[in-house]
């Protein structure tokens, strides 16, 4: 028997590589977009304490490598905190947060790019903090934030593959496996890369149709 042929029992083992890989981008990007307005809007209201907090918190998480992080959840939160973290856990947590970091810098970008006549303009008929921020400037703000946030989100689909590292078997550790068995790099490489490519690709073409909503909303239709 030929162990370095690749067999049909390959493609299921692709495609629950694949389910893993896109699974977890799906849950950490909705956790870190969670957490960024969360903090984008204690920023909005500019609650001492907690602004500086978040500013270091965001940067820290921000400048170092997310392999580093990933390593520090897995290996140093146990013995620092004494709980057991699994290899998923640690995945969520980490790509969590470093997605939430990067959200964070869009969405205060976006707020700051609503005029500040309009806050004031709102802020003369009568409108509260929380009403501003819901009827003014989130609406701008998101055709505003929906480019980027469709940069950031095929960045970190591809940076799902680093948690191959910690033992989550996602699509690269897949290709790693086949890889070792087969013997054929190029071809298991390839056949990876194609499949995260698709996969940005579709991520890019619904974006890009929210993103045109979006902005068709917001757009300019005359008096």
């Amino acid at each position: 028997m030929d162990y370095s042929a690749f067999t049909s029992y390959d493609l299921v083992l692709l495609a629950q590589g694949l389910g893993v890989s896109v699974l977890l981008f799906v849950v950490t990007f909705a956790i870190g977009l969670v957490l960024a307005l969360s903090w984008a809007t204690l920023r909005f209201y500019r609650i001492p304490v907690a602004v500086p907090l978040v500013t270091t918190l965001t940067e820290i998480l921000k400048n170092s490598p997310v392999l580093v992080q990933l390593f520090l959840v897995f290996f140093g939160l146990p013995v620092f905190a004494k709980i057991n973290v699994t290899p998923v856990e640690a995945a969520v947590i980490t790509l969590s947060g470093n997605t939430a970091a990067f959200i964070y810098v869009i969405a205060v970008s976006a707020i700051e790019s609503v005029g500040r006549d309009q806050v004031e303009a709102a802020r003369v008929f009568g409108l509260s903090r929380w009403q501003i921020l819901r009827k003014v400037i989130s609406p701008q703000a998101s055709a505003f934030a929906i480019g980027p946030l469709i940069g950031l989100a095929v960045n970190q689909l591809q940076v799902t593959s680093l948690v191959s590292a910690i033992g989550v078997v996602d699509l690269t550790k897949i290709g790693n496996i086949l890889n070792l068995r087969t013997l054929k790099p190029f071809i298991v490489w390839t056949l990876i890369g194609v499949l995260y490519w698709l996969c940005s690709k579709a991520i890019a073409y619904f974006g890009g149709r929210l993103e045109a909503r979006l902005r068709a909303h917001s757009a300019w239709k005359g008096l």
